[in-house]
């Protein structure tokens, strides 16, 4: 079984890469996709453990998901934005073969393995639920904390069924974000755009703001956004990705 894609936009121009984040799926950027595929090549994919890839196995590790972008880009070079987890996929893939990613583009990713991330984001509830041996349920909290219980309750049982089968990915994932850094920042050479939502938890600030003195940049913040910005204001997260496009020259 190989990973679910889709490329969209004319053949040869820039290729950009979308990445999603955890419990997210490539149709979770297709509105994004849309504002960018009329001038630019644009690849979008569910990770390995997620809706058209749900029947990949793991290991579910940045490494794993850095050597699946690698294998699309398939020796070209690309652009790539990633969303939250996608995020942390994007830079380690850039510190791995900077030679490929001429530019990257991110939207609040977790830091999770530094000292002060909380303990109480969706993302370590999560994990907590994983070690006491229910990654379904992990899934299904952590959907329900980020959509609400009354849109769960809403949702068919076969897309419930799917989802809380992701909880192995979600649970893989972001317990892997605790163990190791994923990528050293020095390694990774190319232009770094990074951006938050207006409405962002205030972890996200901070990491927000640490990625930008990392990269030696500035925080994009769109307004009245929140972590979702790439489904709820897809026009202004495409824009932020263009500012990638320009900086790859």
């Amino acid at each position: 079984m190989s990973l679910a894609q889709l490329e969209t936009g004319p053949a040869g121009a820039p290729l950009v890469v979308l990445v999603h984040g955890s419990m997210d799926r490539m149709n979770g950027m297709a509105k994004v996709a849309r504002r960018l595929d009329g001038d630019l090549r644009v690849l979008r994919y569910d990770r390995r453990g997620y809706a058209g890839s749900l029947g990949l196995g793991g290991p579910f590790t940045v490494e794993a998901h850095v050597d699946d972008l690698l294998t699309l880009l398939d020796e070209r070079p690309a652009v790539v934005v990633g969303h939250s987890f996608g995020g942390v996929v994007t830079l380690a893939a850039a510190a791995r073969r900077p030679d490929l990613v001429r530019a990257v583009a991110v939207f609040e990713p977790p830091l999770s393995w530094l000292a002060w991330w909380p303990g109480d984001s969706a993302g370590a509830h999560a994990v907590a639920a994983g070690r006491d041996g229910v990654a379904d349920e992990a899934a299904e909290r952590f959907l329900r904390r980020l959509v609400s219980d009354r849109v769960w309750e809403r949702l068919p049982a076969a897309t419930k069924a799917e989802r809380r089968a992701e909880g192995e990915a979600l649970v893989g994932e972001l317990g892997d974000l605790r163990v190791a850094p994923p990528f050293a920042p020095a390694a990774v050479t190319c232009p770094v755009r990074v951006a938050r939502g207006e409405h962002a938890r205030a972890h996200h600030v901070r990491a927000a703001e640490l990625l930008a003195g990392w990269f030696s940049t500035t925080v994009v913040v769109l307004p009245d956004a929140h972590h979702g910005a790439h489904l709820s204001h897809p026009d202004e997260f495409a824009a932020f990705a263009r500012t990638a496009v320009e900086a790859a020259g």
